[in-house]
């Protein structure tokens, strides 16, 4: 099926389901194209390859709904497709919330987003393997230290999301990404065991990636810094997150201003709009028209405009991101954030601050400087967080030497209270960023 015949196809199921006695309706099709490959040790461990199309139905009769997806696009399936998906709304329970989005705002153009790049169509196996490949042999001929490897990954994706629905949203766009890691394991002469490390990039252009040297040194550089790592006594720290370390921290804290936890009364932050929650320092956003961004789209899930949202302002809550059901449990309006079932995230980060992230670390007395989070220890209801962590002891402002083996825990309130300083180095490769942060005191136990 060509890519013309699958532009029209979305507009045809929906008005197909209208014929079948839907009362609303929405379509989607995503077509993707997917090459990636692991190299370890010089030996491409996997190659893969692959093209997937699919559309997803959602029907409405009354306020009851079902939806249903098929990889077969042929007439016949998508016909059984669609009676099924009305048969199954007919049995379904009224829900007052339910329907298609009422936001009409236009959505802005997908060529202004920069979301594609055809230059990502010209690279092959061979290319592939060759990226993951000089990465990881970099890695490995930088450092004596520097004795194993997990693997180099590279990855390039392209695709087509078409949509249409009853109210009549229609929207297209065509997108790309690519990526190269590397994950290092190093051992000092005096270590028991191996530490391990890693570095990537990611973009939605070719231009916009990192070389396999910049990649491959980064990634040393981390492995080194664990090199000669030390156990430290339970105690309460002030401790700095790395920008990769304070974005896990966002991802975490992402699910407390969802419109769907908070109507469901999971969020520790649900009856807290409008207050202060977080040091004035803290500004968090979530922006779906950032040229070129991995989280960028000019619409969402739902057919709604991406826009920008402030969700934290100086500290004050100020908004929850919602789909349109869940705008509409809250009274609240939508923000280009909806999936489909609940809300997914554009570029959601923290603004960059005034103090350099070489500052932050001399302003602390004795403190940790995190570099890994491992675990999920995270309770949105009651904001209660501990994780396991790798890091790097200060002493006097200085980094001394590093630590393994210990827990970091605290609440997630009182840690975004307790923001004292926010890095300039803001990095957006993510659709998680954050800079250099530090929290006043967490509890850190150790030994």
């Amino acid at each position: 099926m060509s890519r013309a015949e699958l532009s029209t196809l979305a507009e045809r199921s929906v008005e197909q389901a209208r014929t079948l006695g839907a009362d609303q309706s929405e379509a989607w099709i995503h077509e993707s194209t997917q090459l990636s490959t692991t190299v370890r040790l010089g030996q491409v461990e996997t190659l893969a390859e692959a093209t997937s199309r699919a559309l997803t139905l959602r029907v409405f009769v009354g306020q009851r709904v079902a939806s249903a997806s098929s990889s077969d696009l042929s007439e016949d399936t998508l016909d059984q497709l669609t009676r099924g998906a009305i048969a199954r709304a007919r049995l379904a329970s009224e829900d007052p919330f339910a329907g298609l989005p009422d936001d009409s705002l236009p959505c802005p153009e997908a060529e202004s987003l920069a979301l594609y790049d055809p230059q990502l169509e010209t690279i092959g196996a061979q290319e592939a393997i060759r990226q993951a490949g000089e990465t990881e042999r970099i890695g490995l001929a930088l450092d004596p230290r520097v004795k194993n490897s997990s693997g180099a990954s590279f990855r390039v994706s392209r695709g087509t999301v078409w949509g249409a629905n009853s109210r009549g949203f229609r929207g297209w766009f065509r997108q790309s990404a690519a990526s190269l890691s590397v994950h290092l394991l190093g051992q000092g002469e005096n270590d028991a065991a191996q530490v391990s490390d890693f570095w990537y990039t990611a973009a939605r252009a070719w231009n916009q990636m990192e070389p396999p040297e910049q990649v491959a040194r980064v990634a040393v550089e981390r492995v080194r810094r664990h090199l000669g790592a030390r156990k430290i006594a339970t105690q309460e720290v002030p401790v700095v997150f790395e920008p990769l370390m304070a974005a896990e921290l966002l991802s975490d804290l992402f699910g407390a201003v969802c419109g769907e936890t908070v109507y469901l009364k999971r969020s520790f932050l649900a009856e807290s709009r409008g207050q202060r929650v977080a040091s004035p320092q803290v500004t968090l956003v979530d922006d779906g028209v950032l040229p070129g961004r991995l989280g960028t789209r000019p619409f969402d899930r739902e057919g709604v405009a991406s826009r920008r949202t402030t969700v934290l302002a100086d500290g004050v809550l100020k908004n929850f991101l919602c789909s349109s059901y869940s705008a509409r449990k809250l009274g609240l309006p939508v923000t280009g954030n909806g999936a489909g079932n609940g809300e997914v995230p554009s570029n959601f980060y923290l603004r960059a601050g005034a103090d350099k992230p070489e500052a932050i670390v001399g302003s602390v007395e004795r403190g940790l400087y995190v570099t890994r989070l491992l675990g999920q220890g995270v309770n949105l209801l009651t904001g209660d967080y501990s994780r396991g962590a790798f890091g790097l002891w200060i002493e006097r402002g200085e980094i001394v030497h590093p630590v393994h083996e210990v827990t970091i825990s605290g609440n997630l309130r009182e840690m975004l209270a307790g923001i004292e300083q926010v890095g300039t180095d803001l990095d957006l490769r993510d659709p998680f960023a954050a800079p250099t942060i530090k929290i006043s005191a967490l509890t850190m136990a150790g030994n």
